[in-house]
């Protein structure tokens, strides 16, 4: 049963990486590892930013 539900966890987080919803746990890792002096971002406000970058930028994308 372990096995079952850490196979779950993993294709969990594959599927979180593909579709970019692990984008702000990556970028609060990159920012504690770059050792930036400020606070991070919320996450409200990340996502906020990373929208309006892609609208502002519009890069290849499915939708």
């Amino acid at each position: 049963m372990n096995a079952l539900v850490a196979g779950f966890k993993g294709f969990a987080e594959y599927f979180n990486g593909v579709l970019g919803a692990d984008a702000y746990k990556k970028y609060l890792e990159h920012h504690r590892a770059s050792g930036h002096d400020g606070p991070p971002m919320s996450e409200r406000d990340f996502w906020r930013d990373h929208t309006d970058r892609q609208d502002s930028n519009p890069q290849g994308r499915c939708c």
